[in-house]
């Protein structure tokens, strides 16, 4: 262990308090979303609508996080990390309290604010945060915190339900936005600036390309490998989506108890949760590219498990194998454009690619309804859903192939050719 171990520096015990301090911060802001996936058939019942309706809320959380981390990145490096996190925990419960109105409009503006300018201003600025506060043990610090949305999963589902059944969805929402504001925005002042790592010597890290040359990334132009990459991303976000969001709600067609479809969604995120800390480790190891075809690889497999069984205990066991393949997928693709491209475009471009990550997810989620509201039930997304993590793997696939290797030392100069 270096001697910055003990000091505030990079991979110090500085260091993994703060990786704790963002995970607690997370663990309250990714329960927001869950609100709707808990309620989903009550508040369908109670609104008198379709489930595509109330999944496309569900996505435009999804999809704001994603398109809002660009622009709240870009503002936690003009006026601060902490103020942006405030910012982010006062619109979580803004777009809750909005929400809990009562009507479809209400819905989908709470939603799209909760996502756009709430967890936006949570998570990618603090995922960017805390991978500068490490170097050798960034993949399992970045699996550390994104598991924050795992923690979520455990802990409120089943309150969520209970709490419902007693006061109703509407009162669960705006009490739900009360108690971040309260646990969070305390939390935002602990927040200090990371450190500035000292470069390493040695092959594993790229350097600056000299004058009259032009980085590659697996062989490839730096923004077509990001694209690449954001393409993956999407793919392997809709089979991810639809246990995540209809899970409850497909219990209950089936005749599961709602309680037990609650359970099994905090049993799916436990198993996630103590899966990411392996897959963590394994980035380390690996790469962040490889770690993703390995993990999509798991998911693919768990989610045509779906297809094979409606029984109780059967359901169980897919949703802890389905925990443990997705688990490490997002945090991976973190560390892979940190493995692939300096540490000055982290700002942009891990937002980026978690914007078209989570569009996969706000597709997927509302793909999943619209599929349920034609056929009357959820077999054609589980299957569809594995067709998309193929085309996943394909892309990832091909980048694993071109980049060789551990899949960490991905960038190298190639010299222009001279007229």
């Amino acid at each position: 262990m270096d001697g910055s171990a003990g000091s505030g520096g990079v991979d110090s015990r500085a260091s993994w308090r703060t990786a704790w301090l963002v995970l607690a911060i997370l663990s309250i802001s990714y329960g927001s979303p869950l609100v709707i996936v808990v309620g989903m058939r009550s508040m369908q019942e109670a609104l008198g609508t379709e489930r595509s309706v109330l999944a496309l809320a569900g996505a435009l959380v999804w999809v704001g996080t994603g398109s809002g981390g660009i622009l709240m990145g870009w503002l936690a490096d003009r006026i601060g990390l902490a103020r942006t996190v405030a910012i982010g925990t006062c619109m979580i419960a803004g777009g809750l309290a909005l929400s809990s109105v009562g009507t479809i409009w209400a819905l989908y503006v709470g939603h799209a604010l909760l996502g756009f300018l709430g967890n936006a201003g949570v998570y990618p600025p603090l995922l960017v945060y805390v991978s500068r506060w490490f170097e050798r043990r960034r993949g399992a610090a970045i699996a550390l915190i994104s598991s924050g949305q795992y923690v979520a999963g455990v802990i409120w589902p089943s309150l969520f339900e209970r709490a419902m059944a007693v006061v109703g969805w509407q009162a669960v929402m705006l009490g739900y936005g009360a108690l971040a504001l309260v646990l969070m925005l305390p939390a935002t002042l602990l927040l200090k600036p990371p450190p500035r790592p000292a470069p390493a010597p040695g092959p594993a890290r790229a350097t600056a390309p000299a004058p009259g040359e032009r980085a590659r990334v697996a062989g490839l132009r730096p923004n077509v490998a990001q694209a690449l990459i954001c393409v993956a991303g999407f793919f392997c976000c809709i089979p991810m989506s639809v246990p995540s969001a209809h899970i409850v709600a497909f219990c209950g067609d089936i005749g599961i108890k709602p309680t037990h479809g609650a359970a099994m969604l905090s049993v799916m995120l436990a198993s996630a949760f103590l899966a990411r800390q392996l897959w963590g480790a394994l980035a380390d190891r690996i790469g962040g590219l490889r770690t993703v075809l390995v993990g999509s690889a798991c998911q693919a497999v768990a989610i045509a498990c779906f297809l094979l069984t409606q029984d109780e205990a059967g359901l169980f066991a897919v949703s802890i194998a389905f925990g443990f393949g997705f688990s490490g997928i997002i945090p991976s693709y973190s560390v892979a454009i940190r493995d692939l491209f300096p540490a000055s475009e982290a700002s942009w471009r891990m937002p980026l690619t978690l914007f078209t990550a989570m569009s996969g997810m706000a597709f997927g989620s509302w793909f999943a309804g619209a599929l349920y509201d034609h056929f009357g039930y959820y077999a054609w997304a589980f299957g569809i859903s594995v067709v998309f993590n193929l085309l996943n793997l394909t892309i990832i696939g091909f980048l694993v192939l071109r980049t060789g290797g551990t899949g960490r030392t991905l960038s190298w100069p190639l010299r222009r050719s001279v007229a």
